[in-house]
């Protein structure tokens, strides 16, 4: 007869779900602050240079995250196509996540170093050029749009305060190393780096 009180009273009700949620919740996150595997970069893995975290910004920019995930999920077939499957230490540099839950495009966290760079620039001028069948837009602006270098130190320090390991000399340098760097330049240049942690 206890469970009659609290199935019709709806406030204690709300308020018993709303513990055993939580409670359940804490039980399953709770643990992932004490593995290192969660907690520690990916052996191999460093922070993005300048040139790579512009080229991220760009990529976040254009919407590529709407169409293409970055996360390669531990069953067969996704192992098979895109290849070894994401380990959480893999984006430890990464504010924000780009996990992504949308596959319009294939999966991109493990296209760094499968195509050279002037596949994915003719790719990012007209897809069409190199996947006749594709439906991803062209982006042929990059190739004439600069990166404004007076942003990127800031960038930097942001991350920074994020947790990314970058030093005082890498935020004193960063604007100097991107100072007339095309955008469709960053962005492959972020292209081909992701994902090569797994392939050491």
């Amino acid at each position: 007869m206890q469970h009659e009180k609290v199935e019709k009273n709806l406030g204690l009700m709300t308020l018993l779900i709303l513990f055993a949620i939580s409670f359940g919740g804490l039980i399953e996150v709770v643990p992932l602050f004490f593995i290192s595997e969660t907690t520690e970069p990916a052996e191999g893995l460093k922070p993005y240079t300048a040139i790579q975290l512009e080229g991220r910004d760009i990529y976040i920019r254009e919407g590529c995250s709407v169409c293409h995930t970055q996360m390669v999920r531990p069953l067969r077939a996704e192992v098979e196509r895109y290849g070894p499957y994401s380990q959480a230490g893999e984006f430890i540099y990464d504010h924000p996540f780009l996990w992504g839950s949308k596959r319009t495009g294939p999966d991109l966290h493990r296209v760094g170093g499968r195509y050279s760079d002037e596949w994915h620039k003719v790719h990012l001028y007209n897809p069409r050029d190199v996947v006749p069948e594709s439906n991803m837009p062209a982006f042929p602006w990059l190739f004439e749009n600069e990166i404004d270098s007076t942003k990127t130190a800031a960038k930097l320090k942001a991350m920074k305060l994020l947790g990314v390991p970058y030093t005082d000399q890498d935020i004193e340098n960063s604007a100097n190393a991107v100072r007339g760097v095309t955008e469709i330049n960053a962005l492959v240049a972020y292209l081909q780096g992701l994902g090569l942690t797994a392939k050491r």
